[in-house]
């Protein structure tokens, strides 16, 4: 009886000492999200690397049925820092570049290149780290895809680990 007695405070001495939360926290420090492909410099962005961007908010209804403000950084930001091909030489064949976006869990949505281009569109799509002015919950986060005004919540991609420029070809 007094080894099994042991063996249970060992282990609640275990968890007192690293408790889950903690580690959880650790982790969503160091994630980061990967830019690559057809990319002059690819990147490896952690969430203090998001804070150096111009910040832009989105309002999105979820699931809930309420509006939440969302903070991040414009994707096109992102890619221009990158070198994808953006602006006035998104045209031709440049028009058939894509990005995959990538989830931790496998999940995986694409947006065509010319989307993401203000010289195309006026939709913001961002990459969202806070939510209402808090971090993003860790089933969602820490980094999350929001697109303004798109009617299903589909490719609102959650966890994003990748970014990847591709051609169609």
């Amino acid at each position: 009886m007094k080894k099994y007695y042991w063996v249970v405070i060992a282990i609640v001495a275990g968890f007192l000492s690293n408790p889950v939360l903690t580690k959880a926290q650790d982790a969503s420090k160091e994630a980061s999200v990967k830019v690559s492909g057809e990319v002059a410099t690819s990147l490896e962005l952690k969430l203090a690397d998001l804070q150096q961007f111009q910040q832009a908010d989105v309002t999105r209804k979820d699931r809930d049925g309420k509006d939440h403000v969302y903070s991040g950084v414009v994707l096109a930001d992102i890619l221009q820092k990158a070198g994808a091909t953006m602006g006035k030489d998104l045209r031709g064949e440049n028009l058939t570049k894509y990005i995959l976006v990538e989830a931790s869990d496998g999940y995986q949505v694409i947006f065509a290149l010319a989307e993401l281009d203000k010289g195309f569109t006026d939709r913001t799509i961002i990459l969202a780290s806070r939510v209402d002015g808090k971090p993003l919950p860790d089933g969602d986060g820490p980094f999350r895809i929001i697109v303004q005004d798109e009617k299903k919540p589909a490719r609102c991609i959650k966890q994003v680990t990748g970014i990847k420029v591709l051609f169609a070809k």
